[in-house]
Protein backbone atom coordinates (compact mmCIF):
# COMPACT_ATOMS: atom_id res chain seq x y z
CA UNK A 1 0.00 0.00 0.00
CA UNK A 2 1.20 3.51 -0.81
CA UNK A 3 -0.18 6.80 0.48
CA UNK A 4 1.02 10.26 -0.57
CA UNK A 5 -0.35 13.47 0.97
CA UNK A 6 0.43 17.12 0.23
CA UNK A 7 2.66 15.94 -2.61
CA UNK A 8 4.53 18.64 -4.54
CA UNK A 9 6.89 17.71 -7.36
CA UNK A 10 9.13 20.01 -9.35
CA UNK A 11 11.48 19.84 -12.33
CA UNK A 12 13.86 22.69 -11.67
CA UNK A 13 11.65 25.69 -10.91
CA UNK A 14 8.70 24.21 -12.84
CA UNK A 15 5.90 22.84 -10.63
CA UNK A 16 4.73 19.48 -11.94
CA UNK A 17 2.31 18.62 -9.17
CA UNK A 18 0.96 20.61 -6.24
CA UNK A 19 -0.72 19.47 -2.99
CA UNK A 20 -1.74 16.09 -4.41
CA UNK A 21 -3.21 13.19 -2.45
CA UNK A 22 -2.65 9.77 -4.03
CA UNK A 23 -3.38 6.33 -2.58
CA UNK A 24 -2.83 2.78 -3.85
CA UNK A 25 -4.65 -0.02 -2.03
CA UNK A 26 -4.55 -3.76 -2.76
CA UNK A 27 -6.74 -4.37 -5.79
CA UNK A 28 -6.23 -0.85 -7.17
CA UNK A 29 -4.94 -0.96 -10.76
CA UNK A 30 -4.11 2.64 -11.58
CA UNK A 31 -3.35 4.08 -15.00
CA UNK A 32 -1.05 7.11 -14.58
CA UNK A 33 -1.59 9.30 -17.64
CA UNK A 34 -0.87 12.78 -18.96
CA UNK A 35 1.09 14.37 -21.76
CA UNK A 36 4.89 13.96 -22.08
CA UNK A 37 6.57 16.13 -19.46
CA UNK A 38 3.55 16.26 -17.13
CA UNK A 39 5.52 14.43 -14.42
CA UNK A 40 4.37 10.80 -14.72
CA UNK A 41 7.85 9.26 -14.46
CA UNK A 42 8.81 11.65 -11.64
CA UNK A 43 5.64 10.74 -9.73
CA UNK A 44 6.29 7.02 -10.07
CA UNK A 45 9.91 7.43 -9.00
CA UNK A 46 8.87 9.32 -5.85
CA UNK A 47 6.20 6.75 -5.00
CA UNK A 48 8.87 4.05 -5.35
CA UNK A 49 11.15 5.88 -2.93
CA UNK A 50 13.83 6.51 -5.55
CA UNK A 51 13.17 10.24 -5.68
CA UNK A 52 12.34 12.90 -3.11
CA UNK A 53 9.29 15.18 -3.33
CA UNK A 54 9.71 18.94 -3.02
CA UNK A 55 7.04 18.77 -0.31
CA UNK A 56 4.64 16.25 1.15
CA UNK A 57 4.85 12.78 2.68
CA UNK A 58 4.85 9.30 1.17
CA UNK A 59 4.28 6.16 3.23
CA UNK A 60 4.71 2.62 1.95
CA UNK A 61 3.66 -0.75 3.36
CA UNK A 62 4.38 -4.15 1.89
CA UNK A 63 6.68 -5.06 -0.98
CA UNK A 64 7.30 -2.81 -3.99
CA UNK A 65 8.23 -3.84 -7.52
CA UNK A 66 9.49 -0.84 -9.51
CA UNK A 67 10.32 -0.93 -13.22
CA UNK A 68 11.89 2.39 -14.29
CA UNK A 69 12.07 3.56 -17.91
CA UNK A 70 15.86 3.70 -17.93
CA UNK A 71 17.82 0.50 -17.27
CA UNK A 72 19.38 0.17 -13.84
CA UNK A 73 23.07 -0.35 -13.45
CA UNK A 74 24.00 -3.40 -11.43
CA UNK A 75 26.11 -6.53 -11.43
CA UNK A 76 26.12 -7.53 -15.10
CA UNK A 77 28.20 -10.65 -14.45
CA UNK A 78 25.26 -12.62 -13.00
CA UNK A 79 23.14 -14.75 -15.30
CA UNK A 80 19.66 -13.67 -16.31
CA UNK A 81 18.19 -16.64 -14.46
CA UNK A 82 19.97 -15.76 -11.21
CA UNK A 83 18.80 -12.16 -11.52
CA UNK A 84 15.16 -13.28 -11.78
CA UNK A 85 15.45 -15.84 -8.96
CA UNK A 86 17.09 -13.24 -6.72
CA UNK A 87 13.65 -11.65 -6.32
CA UNK A 88 12.86 -14.41 -3.78
CA UNK A 89 16.44 -15.07 -2.67
CA UNK A 90 16.43 -18.41 -4.51
CA UNK A 91 19.62 -17.68 -6.46
CA UNK A 92 21.79 -17.64 -3.33
CA UNK A 93 20.08 -20.76 -1.96
CA UNK A 94 20.79 -22.67 -5.17
CA UNK A 95 24.46 -21.63 -5.15
CA UNK A 96 24.81 -22.64 -1.48
CA UNK A 97 23.17 -26.00 -2.24
CA UNK A 98 25.58 -26.56 -5.13
CA UNK A 99 28.54 -25.83 -2.84
CA UNK A 100 27.19 -28.24 -0.22
CA UNK A 101 26.71 -30.93 -2.89
CA UNK A 102 30.30 -30.49 -4.03
CA UNK A 103 31.53 -30.73 -0.44
CA UNK A 104 29.48 -33.91 0.11
CA UNK A 105 31.14 -35.52 -2.90
CA UNK A 106 34.69 -34.35 -2.27
CA UNK A 107 35.17 -34.42 1.50
CA UNK A 108 37.04 -37.47 2.82
CA UNK A 109 36.69 -36.77 6.53
CA UNK A 110 33.48 -38.42 7.69
CA UNK A 111 32.59 -35.78 10.28
CA UNK A 112 33.07 -32.93 7.79
CA UNK A 113 31.02 -34.82 5.21
CA UNK A 114 28.23 -35.32 7.75
CA UNK A 115 28.27 -31.56 8.42
CA UNK A 116 27.99 -30.90 4.68
CA UNK A 117 25.07 -33.35 4.42
CA UNK A 118 23.33 -31.67 7.36
CA UNK A 119 23.93 -28.23 5.84
CA UNK A 120 22.54 -29.39 2.48
CA UNK A 121 19.43 -30.78 4.20
CA UNK A 122 18.72 -27.50 5.93
CA UNK A 123 19.29 -25.54 2.72
CA UNK A 124 16.98 -27.84 0.77
CA UNK A 125 14.32 -27.45 3.46
CA UNK A 126 14.53 -23.63 3.22
CA UNK A 127 14.53 -23.87 -0.57
CA UNK A 128 11.37 -25.97 -0.48
CA UNK A 129 9.69 -23.52 1.91
CA UNK A 130 10.17 -20.73 -0.67
CA UNK A 131 8.60 -22.80 -3.43
CA UNK A 132 11.76 -24.62 -4.42
CA UNK A 133 11.99 -26.18 -7.84
CA UNK A 134 8.36 -25.33 -8.60
CA UNK A 135 9.23 -21.64 -8.14
CA UNK A 136 12.23 -22.06 -10.41
CA UNK A 137 9.94 -23.54 -13.06
CA UNK A 138 7.48 -20.67 -12.50
CA UNK A 139 10.26 -18.13 -13.09
CA UNK A 140 11.12 -19.90 -16.33
CA UNK A 141 7.50 -19.69 -17.51
CA UNK A 142 7.34 -15.96 -16.78
CA UNK A 143 10.60 -15.40 -18.65
CA UNK A 144 9.42 -17.46 -21.62
CA UNK A 145 6.18 -15.45 -21.81
CA UNK A 146 8.26 -12.26 -21.90
CA UNK A 147 10.35 -13.53 -24.81
CA UNK A 148 13.31 -14.78 -22.76
CA UNK A 149 14.01 -18.40 -23.78
CA UNK A 150 16.14 -20.83 -21.78
CA UNK A 151 19.33 -20.14 -23.77
CA UNK A 152 19.12 -16.45 -22.81
CA UNK A 153 18.60 -17.21 -19.12
CA UNK A 154 21.98 -18.94 -18.88
CA UNK A 155 23.83 -15.90 -20.26
CA UNK A 156 25.42 -13.14 -18.14
CA UNK A 157 23.47 -9.88 -18.24
CA UNK A 158 26.48 -8.20 -19.84
CA UNK A 159 25.89 -10.20 -23.04
CA UNK A 160 22.22 -9.19 -23.37
CA UNK A 161 20.77 -6.27 -25.27
CA UNK A 162 19.22 -3.34 -23.43
CA UNK A 163 15.76 -4.62 -24.31
CA UNK A 164 16.54 -8.10 -23.00
CA UNK A 165 17.95 -6.72 -19.72
CA UNK A 166 14.80 -4.67 -19.23
CA UNK A 167 12.65 -7.77 -19.80
CA UNK A 168 14.76 -9.63 -17.23
CA UNK A 169 13.97 -6.86 -14.73
CA UNK A 170 10.28 -7.05 -15.58
CA UNK A 171 10.36 -10.85 -15.16
CA UNK A 172 12.09 -10.43 -11.78
CA UNK A 173 9.40 -8.02 -10.59
CA UNK A 174 6.52 -10.22 -11.79
CA UNK A 175 8.14 -13.33 -10.28
CA UNK A 176 8.29 -11.59 -6.90
CA UNK A 177 4.71 -10.37 -7.26
CA UNK A 178 3.39 -13.85 -8.08
CA UNK A 179 4.44 -15.17 -4.66
CA UNK A 180 1.32 -15.43 -2.53
CA UNK A 181 1.29 -13.47 0.71
CA UNK A 182 -0.98 -13.78 3.76
CA UNK A 183 -4.49 -14.88 2.76
CA UNK A 184 -3.21 -16.07 -0.61
CA UNK A 185 -3.05 -12.54 -2.04
CA UNK A 186 0.00 -10.82 -3.49
CA UNK A 187 1.56 -8.36 -1.06
CA UNK A 188 3.40 -6.53 -3.83
CA UNK A 189 2.53 -3.12 -5.25
CA UNK A 190 3.78 -2.88 -8.83
CA UNK A 191 5.03 0.46 -10.20
CA UNK A 192 5.63 -0.03 -13.92
CA UNK A 193 6.90 2.67 -16.29
CA UNK A 194 6.15 1.71 -19.91
CA UNK A 195 6.34 -2.06 -19.30
CA UNK A 196 5.44 -2.96 -22.91
CA UNK A 197 8.62 -1.38 -24.34
CA UNK A 198 10.70 -4.10 -26.06
CA UNK A 199 7.89 -6.67 -25.89
CA UNK A 200 6.42 -8.43 -28.90
CA UNK A 201 2.66 -8.78 -29.48
CA UNK A 202 2.36 -12.18 -27.73
CA UNK A 203 4.28 -10.97 -24.68
CA UNK A 204 2.14 -7.83 -24.43
CA UNK A 205 -1.02 -9.95 -24.55
CA UNK A 206 0.33 -12.21 -21.78
CA UNK A 207 1.36 -9.19 -19.67
CA UNK A 208 -2.14 -7.70 -19.97
CA UNK A 209 -3.63 -10.89 -18.54
CA UNK A 210 -1.05 -11.05 -15.73
CA UNK A 211 -1.70 -7.46 -14.64
CA UNK A 212 -5.47 -7.83 -14.94
CA UNK A 213 -5.31 -10.73 -12.48
CA UNK A 214 -2.78 -9.14 -10.10
CA UNK A 215 -4.55 -8.70 -6.74
CA UNK A 216 -1.93 -6.45 -5.16
CA UNK A 217 -1.62 -2.77 -6.02
CA UNK A 218 -0.57 -1.48 -9.44
CA UNK A 219 0.36 1.88 -10.95
CA UNK A 220 1.24 1.72 -14.65
CA UNK A 221 2.42 4.34 -17.12
CA UNK A 222 1.72 3.23 -20.67
CA UNK A 223 0.82 4.56 -24.09
CA UNK A 224 -0.69 1.16 -24.92
CA UNK A 225 -4.42 1.92 -24.93
CA UNK A 226 -5.34 -1.77 -25.19
CA UNK A 227 -3.43 -2.48 -21.98
CA UNK A 228 -5.03 0.44 -20.13
CA UNK A 229 -8.49 -0.59 -21.34
CA UNK A 230 -8.03 -4.18 -20.23
CA UNK A 231 -6.28 -3.60 -16.89
CA UNK A 232 -6.98 -0.36 -15.01
CA UNK A 233 -9.87 0.27 -12.63
CA UNK A 234 -8.68 3.74 -11.58
CA UNK A 235 -6.99 6.61 -13.46
CA UNK A 236 -4.74 9.43 -12.27
CA UNK A 237 -4.58 12.22 -14.84
CA UNK A 238 -1.67 14.64 -14.38
CA UNK A 239 -2.80 17.98 -15.76
CA UNK A 240 0.33 19.77 -16.96
CA UNK A 241 -1.56 23.09 -17.30
CA UNK A 242 -2.94 23.18 -13.73
CA UNK A 243 -0.16 21.18 -12.05
CA UNK A 244 -2.75 18.94 -10.41
CA UNK A 245 -3.67 15.24 -10.31
CA UNK A 246 -7.29 14.41 -11.13
CA UNK A 247 -8.33 11.05 -9.64
CA UNK A 248 -10.99 8.99 -11.43
CA UNK A 249 -12.23 5.89 -9.59
CA UNK A 250 -13.41 4.11 -12.72
CA UNK A 251 -12.20 2.00 -15.61
CA UNK A 252 -10.56 3.39 -18.75
CA UNK A 253 -13.69 3.60 -20.93
CA UNK A 254 -15.71 5.52 -18.34
CA UNK A 255 -12.68 7.70 -17.55
CA UNK A 256 -12.47 8.88 -21.16
CA UNK A 257 -16.11 9.99 -21.05
CA UNK A 258 -15.67 11.65 -17.65
CA UNK A 259 -12.48 13.41 -18.75
CA UNK A 260 -14.16 14.81 -21.85
CA UNK A 261 -17.09 16.04 -19.71
CA UNK A 262 -14.69 17.71 -17.24
CA UNK A 263 -12.86 19.53 -20.00
CA UNK A 264 -16.15 20.68 -21.52
CA UNK A 265 -17.28 21.93 -18.09
CA UNK A 266 -14.05 23.88 -17.56
CA UNK A 267 -14.35 25.53 -20.95
CA UNK A 268 -17.95 26.50 -20.18
CA UNK A 269 -17.07 27.86 -16.73
CA UNK A 270 -14.19 29.85 -18.15
CA UNK A 271 -16.39 31.31 -20.91
CA UNK A 272 -19.08 32.31 -18.39
CA UNK A 273 -16.50 33.87 -16.08
CA UNK A 274 -14.98 35.84 -18.93
CA UNK A 275 -18.44 37.04 -20.00
CA UNK A 276 -19.33 38.24 -16.49
CA UNK A 277 -15.89 39.79 -15.98
CA UNK A 278 -16.21 41.65 -19.28
CA UNK A 279 -19.58 43.06 -18.23
CA UNK A 280 -18.18 44.19 -14.87
CA UNK A 281 -15.15 45.82 -16.50
CA UNK A 282 -17.41 47.66 -18.98
CA UNK A 283 -19.54 48.97 -16.12
CA UNK A 284 -16.43 49.91 -14.12
CA UNK A 285 -15.06 51.91 -17.07
CA UNK A 286 -18.34 53.88 -17.27
CA UNK A 287 -18.30 54.59 -13.55
CA UNK A 288 -14.68 55.82 -13.54
CA UNK A 289 -15.78 58.90 -15.48
CA UNK A 290 -17.53 60.17 -12.33
CA UNK A 291 -15.27 61.09 -9.42
CA UNK A 292 -17.96 60.14 -6.91
CA UNK A 293 -17.97 56.56 -8.24
CA UNK A 294 -14.21 56.03 -8.70
CA UNK A 295 -13.89 53.83 -5.59
CA UNK A 296 -16.91 51.75 -6.63
CA UNK A 297 -15.44 51.36 -10.11
CA UNK A 298 -12.13 50.20 -8.65
CA UNK A 299 -13.90 47.63 -6.45
CA UNK A 300 -15.90 46.40 -9.43
CA UNK A 301 -12.71 45.93 -11.46
CA UNK A 302 -11.19 43.92 -8.60
CA UNK A 303 -14.28 41.68 -8.53
CA UNK A 304 -13.87 41.06 -12.24
CA UNK A 305 -10.23 40.05 -11.74
CA UNK A 306 -11.16 37.73 -8.88
CA UNK A 307 -13.89 36.19 -10.98
CA UNK A 308 -11.41 35.34 -13.69
CA UNK A 309 -8.89 34.04 -11.19
CA UNK A 310 -11.43 31.84 -9.41
CA UNK A 311 -12.57 30.12 -12.58
CA UNK A 312 -10.47 27.13 -13.52
CA UNK A 313 -8.19 27.77 -16.45
CA UNK A 314 -9.43 26.23 -19.66
CA UNK A 315 -7.48 23.13 -20.52
CA UNK A 316 -4.84 24.31 -22.96
CA UNK A 317 -4.43 22.25 -26.07
CA UNK A 318 -1.43 20.00 -25.61
CA UNK A 319 1.41 21.43 -27.60
CA UNK A 320 3.06 19.00 -29.99
CA UNK A 321 6.69 19.10 -31.04
CA UNK A 322 6.98 20.18 -34.67
CA UNK A 323 9.57 17.62 -35.70
CA UNK A 324 11.06 18.13 -39.14
CA UNK A 325 14.36 16.73 -40.37
CA UNK A 326 16.09 19.39 -42.48
CA UNK A 327 17.61 18.80 -45.90
CA UNK A 328 20.52 16.42 -45.25
CA UNK A 329 24.11 17.34 -45.96
CA UNK A 330 25.35 16.44 -49.45
CA UNK A 331 26.99 13.02 -49.76
CA UNK A 332 28.12 10.43 -52.30
CA UNK A 333 25.99 7.73 -53.92
CA UNK A 334 26.71 5.22 -51.13
CA UNK A 335 27.54 7.09 -47.92
CA UNK A 336 27.77 4.01 -45.67
CA UNK A 337 28.97 0.46 -46.34
CA UNK A 338 29.43 -2.49 -43.99
CA UNK A 339 31.46 -5.53 -45.04
CA UNK A 340 31.47 -8.87 -43.22
CA UNK A 341 30.48 -7.53 -39.78
CA UNK A 342 30.75 -10.04 -36.94
CA UNK A 343 30.15 -9.53 -33.23
CA UNK A 344 30.33 -11.81 -30.21
CA UNK A 345 30.14 -11.26 -26.46
CA UNK A 346 32.38 -13.84 -24.86
CA UNK A 347 31.45 -17.22 -26.30
CA UNK A 348 28.07 -15.95 -27.50
CA UNK A 349 28.03 -15.10 -31.21
CA UNK A 350 25.49 -12.38 -32.00
CA UNK A 351 25.88 -12.40 -35.79
CA UNK A 352 28.59 -12.90 -38.38
CA UNK A 353 29.29 -11.94 -41.99
CA UNK A 354 26.69 -9.16 -42.26
CA UNK A 355 27.03 -6.98 -45.38
CA UNK A 356 25.12 -3.76 -45.93
CA UNK A 357 25.29 -0.87 -48.40
CA UNK A 358 23.25 2.21 -47.49
CA UNK A 359 22.65 4.29 -50.62
CA UNK A 360 21.84 7.98 -50.57
CA UNK A 361 18.21 8.45 -49.50
CA UNK A 362 17.55 4.70 -49.12
CA UNK A 363 15.26 3.29 -46.43
CA UNK A 364 16.15 0.02 -44.67
CA UNK A 365 14.38 -1.77 -41.81
CA UNK A 366 16.25 -4.33 -39.66
CA UNK A 367 14.21 -7.29 -38.36
CA UNK A 368 15.08 -10.16 -36.06
CA UNK A 369 13.95 -11.77 -32.82
CA UNK A 370 14.90 -10.05 -29.58
CA UNK A 371 18.60 -10.69 -28.99
CA UNK A 372 19.35 -11.23 -32.69
CA UNK A 373 21.66 -8.19 -32.68
CA UNK A 374 19.56 -5.36 -34.13
CA UNK A 375 20.76 -2.75 -31.62
CA UNK A 376 24.31 -4.10 -31.87
CA UNK A 377 24.28 -3.67 -35.66
CA UNK A 378 23.21 -0.04 -35.34
CA UNK A 379 25.90 0.60 -32.73
CA UNK A 380 28.55 -0.83 -35.07
CA UNK A 381 27.28 1.26 -37.99
CA UNK A 382 27.23 4.36 -35.81
CA UNK A 383 30.74 3.84 -34.44
CA UNK A 384 29.51 3.24 -30.88
CA UNK A 385 31.20 -0.19 -30.80
CA UNK A 386 33.89 -1.98 -32.80
CA UNK A 387 33.19 -5.15 -34.78
CA UNK A 388 35.14 -8.32 -34.00
CA UNK A 389 35.75 -8.74 -37.72
CA UNK A 390 34.73 -6.91 -40.86
CA UNK A 391 34.40 -3.17 -40.98
CA UNK A 392 32.30 -0.09 -41.61
CA UNK A 393 33.45 2.09 -44.51
CA UNK A 394 32.28 5.73 -44.59
CA UNK A 395 31.50 7.12 -48.04
CA UNK A 396 32.00 10.64 -49.34
CA UNK A 397 30.34 13.27 -47.12
CA UNK A 398 28.91 10.78 -44.61
CA UNK A 399 27.23 12.43 -41.64
CA UNK A 400 25.65 9.88 -39.26
CA UNK A 401 22.89 10.59 -36.76
CA UNK A 402 22.40 7.80 -34.21
CA UNK A 403 19.29 7.55 -32.01
CA UNK A 404 19.78 5.10 -29.13
CA UNK A 405 16.74 3.41 -27.61
CA UNK A 406 18.09 3.89 -24.07
CA UNK A 407 19.13 7.52 -24.77
CA UNK A 408 22.77 6.75 -23.98
CA UNK A 409 23.90 9.32 -26.57
CA UNK A 410 22.61 12.04 -24.23
CA UNK A 411 24.84 13.43 -21.49
CA UNK A 412 22.47 13.00 -18.56
CA UNK A 413 24.50 15.32 -16.33
CA UNK A 414 24.48 18.13 -18.91
CA UNK A 415 21.55 20.48 -19.44
CA UNK A 416 19.09 20.40 -22.33
CA UNK A 417 20.92 23.35 -23.90
CA UNK A 418 24.38 21.82 -23.44
CA UNK A 419 23.30 18.57 -25.12
CA UNK A 420 22.03 20.29 -28.26
CA UNK A 421 24.96 22.72 -28.30
CA UNK A 422 27.33 19.72 -28.26
CA UNK A 423 25.43 18.11 -31.16
CA UNK A 424 25.83 21.25 -33.33
CA UNK A 425 28.74 23.32 -31.97
CA UNK A 426 28.98 25.48 -35.11
CA UNK A 427 25.30 26.41 -35.36
CA UNK A 428 24.19 29.96 -34.42
CA UNK A 429 22.84 30.15 -30.87
CA UNK A 430 19.47 31.66 -31.82
CA UNK A 431 18.95 28.99 -34.46
CA UNK A 432 19.42 26.27 -31.83
CA UNK A 433 17.11 28.05 -29.39
CA UNK A 434 14.45 28.28 -32.07
CA UNK A 435 14.94 24.59 -32.84
CA UNK A 436 14.54 23.63 -29.18
CA UNK A 437 11.36 25.69 -29.04
CA UNK A 438 9.82 23.59 -31.82
CA UNK A 439 10.65 20.52 -29.71
CA UNK A 440 8.88 22.17 -26.73
CA UNK A 441 12.03 23.09 -24.78
CA UNK A 442 12.20 26.71 -23.74
CA UNK A 443 12.80 29.07 -20.83
CA UNK A 444 14.02 27.50 -17.59
CA UNK A 445 13.75 23.99 -19.03
CA UNK A 446 16.87 24.67 -21.13
CA UNK A 447 18.80 24.63 -17.85
CA UNK A 448 17.30 21.30 -16.73
CA UNK A 449 19.70 18.31 -16.59
CA UNK A 450 18.82 15.76 -19.28
CA UNK A 451 18.82 12.97 -16.71
CA UNK A 452 15.78 14.50 -14.98
CA UNK A 453 13.64 14.52 -18.14
CA UNK A 454 10.84 12.03 -18.76
CA UNK A 455 11.35 9.26 -21.31
CA UNK A 456 9.31 11.13 -23.91
CA UNK A 457 11.23 14.35 -23.27
CA UNK A 458 14.55 12.52 -23.65
CA UNK A 459 13.33 11.15 -26.97
CA UNK A 460 12.45 14.67 -28.13
CA UNK A 461 15.84 16.00 -26.98
CA UNK A 462 17.74 13.23 -28.76
CA UNK A 463 15.74 13.89 -31.93
CA UNK A 464 16.47 17.62 -31.64
CA UNK A 465 20.17 16.75 -31.60
CA UNK A 466 19.74 14.70 -34.78
CA UNK A 467 17.90 17.55 -36.49
CA UNK A 468 20.62 20.04 -35.57
CA UNK A 469 23.35 17.79 -37.03
CA UNK A 470 21.96 17.72 -40.60
CA UNK A 471 22.78 14.01 -40.78
CA UNK A 472 22.39 12.26 -44.14
CA UNK A 473 22.18 8.75 -42.65
CA UNK A 474 19.91 8.24 -39.64
CA UNK A 475 20.33 5.11 -37.50
CA UNK A 476 17.12 4.92 -35.46
CA UNK A 477 16.66 2.39 -32.65
CA UNK A 478 13.02 2.35 -31.42
CA UNK A 479 12.44 6.09 -31.97
CA UNK A 480 8.73 5.97 -31.04
CA UNK A 481 9.18 4.42 -27.56
CA UNK A 482 7.88 6.58 -24.66
CA UNK A 483 6.06 9.04 -26.93
CA UNK A 484 2.45 10.11 -26.45
CA UNK A 485 0.22 9.56 -29.52
CA UNK A 486 0.50 13.15 -30.79
CA UNK A 487 4.32 13.22 -30.54
CA UNK A 488 4.54 9.77 -32.13
CA UNK A 489 2.58 11.01 -35.15
CA UNK A 490 5.01 13.93 -35.50
CA UNK A 491 7.99 11.53 -35.52
CA UNK A 492 6.31 9.31 -38.11
CA UNK A 493 5.50 12.32 -40.29
CA UNK A 494 9.13 13.45 -40.07
CA UNK A 495 10.24 9.97 -41.20
CA UNK A 496 7.89 10.08 -44.18
CA UNK A 497 9.36 13.36 -45.39
CA UNK A 498 13.07 12.86 -44.63
CA UNK A 499 15.16 13.02 -47.80
CA UNK A 500 18.21 11.25 -46.35
CA UNK A 501 18.87 7.55 -45.69
CA UNK A 502 17.39 5.71 -42.72
CA UNK A 503 18.25 2.38 -41.09
CA UNK A 504 15.41 1.60 -38.66
CA UNK A 505 14.97 -0.87 -35.79
CA UNK A 506 11.46 -0.90 -34.31
CA UNK A 507 8.60 -2.97 -32.92
CA UNK A 508 6.16 -0.31 -34.15
CA UNK A 509 4.43 -1.32 -37.43
CA UNK A 510 3.30 2.29 -37.90
CA UNK A 511 6.92 3.45 -37.96
CA UNK A 512 7.76 0.91 -40.68
CA UNK A 513 4.75 1.94 -42.75
CA UNK A 514 5.74 5.60 -42.42
CA UNK A 515 9.31 4.81 -43.52
CA UNK A 516 8.15 2.93 -46.65
CA UNK A 517 11.38 0.87 -46.74
CA UNK A 518 12.84 -0.51 -49.93
CA UNK A 519 14.90 -3.21 -48.22
CA UNK A 520 14.91 -5.41 -45.14
CA UNK A 521 17.87 -6.97 -43.29
CA UNK A 522 17.04 -10.16 -41.37
CA UNK A 523 19.27 -10.91 -38.38
CA UNK A 524 21.17 -12.86 -37.18
CA UNK A 525 21.82 -14.33 -40.66
CA UNK A 526 22.23 -10.92 -42.31
CA UNK A 527 19.92 -11.91 -45.18
CA UNK A 528 18.93 -8.95 -47.37
CA UNK A 529 15.65 -8.81 -49.26
CA UNK A 530 13.35 -6.34 -51.00
CA UNK A 531 10.68 -5.08 -48.63
CA UNK A 532 7.16 -6.41 -49.03
CA UNK A 533 4.03 -6.07 -46.91
CA UNK A 534 4.43 -9.73 -45.91
CA UNK A 535 7.27 -8.69 -43.61
CA UNK A 536 5.01 -6.31 -41.66
CA UNK A 537 3.64 -9.21 -39.60
CA UNK A 538 7.19 -9.86 -38.35
CA UNK A 539 7.70 -6.36 -36.95
CA UNK A 540 5.88 -6.87 -33.65
CA UNK A 541 7.30 -10.39 -33.34
CA UNK A 542 10.85 -9.09 -33.75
Amino acid sequence: MISATGLELRAGSRILLSDATLRVQPGDRVGLVGRNGAGKTTTLKVLAGEGQPHAGDVTRRGELGYLPQDPREGDLSVTAQDRVLSARGLDKMLRDMEKAQTAMAELVDEKERDKAINRYGKLEERFGARGGYAAESEAGRICSNLGLPGRVLTQPLSTLSGGQRRRVELARILFAASEAGPGGRSATTLLLDEPTNHLDADSISWLRDFLKNHDGGLVVISHDIDLLSAVVNKVWFLDAVRGEADVYNMDWTRYQDARAADEKRRRRERANAEKKASALMTQADKMRAKATKAVAAQNMAKRAEKLLASAEQEQAKDKVAKIRFPEPAACGKTPLTADGLSKSYGSLEIFSGVDLAVDRGSKVVVLGLNGAGKTTLLRLLGGQEDADSGGVVPGHGLRVGYFAQEHETLDHDATVWENVRAAAPDSPEQQLRNLLGTFLFQGEQLKQPAGTLSGGEKTRLALAGLVSSQANVLLLDEPTNNLDPASREQVLDALRNFAGAVVLVTHDPGAVEALEPERVILLPDGTEDHWSAEYLDLVQLA
